[in-house]
């Protein structure tokens, strides 16, 4: 697993200076690349190059309790403060295409909801105009049947009992 660090930033990461560094590139000792104009270094196999093997980091600066650790130990700590960067870059990837995905989802359930909110719309629409056209239907048969019926009882004789 190659991990590329951008010039500058592997220069604060190390501490030293871009010259030093850049030395360090011409004679070989770090592995270096040239992407849109920028220079990156690789981090997990070159970088070491800088600590020698002899050479141990102090961990406190107290005289009576420094502590000197080797090369190989801030070696492998860094490779593994390295992969577990890379495996949070690796979840943080795959929380955003999940969350994509769900937003895709639900802006596809929006506009099907869209859809069928316009067609109950139309429908309401349609229902409501027959509903007018019924009604104005029955007030008309209702006239005329109160017509009909108030002329059958106008024109009503009672039979005579005789």
């Amino acid at each position: 697993m190659q991990t590329w660090l951008e010039l500058e930033e592997f220069s604060t990461l190390v501490g030293l200076d871009l010259s030093v560094i850049q030395t360090m590139i011409d004679e070989g000792k770090l592995t270096s690349k040239m992407e849109a104009n920028q220079c990156y270094i690789e981090v997990n196999r070159d970088a070491y190059a800088i600590i020698p093997a002899t050479q141990g980091v102090v961990l406190n600066e107290d005289t009576h309790n420094s502590v000197m650790v080797g090369s190989d130990f801030v070696e492998k700590t860094v490779g593994a403060i390295l992969s577990l960067h890379e495996k949070v870059l690796d979840a943080k990837e795959e929380t955003l295409n999940a969350l994509k995905g769900e937003n895709r989802f639900l802006k596809e359930a929006l506009f099907s909801m869209q859809e069928l909110y316009d067609e109950d719309r139309k429908t309401i629409e349609t229902l409501t105009k027959q509903l007018a056209l019924i009604q104005d239907e029955l007030e008309f048969t209702k006239r005329k049947y109160k017509m009909m019926w108030n002329k059958a009882v106008e024109g009503y004789t009672p039979p005579s009992n005789k």
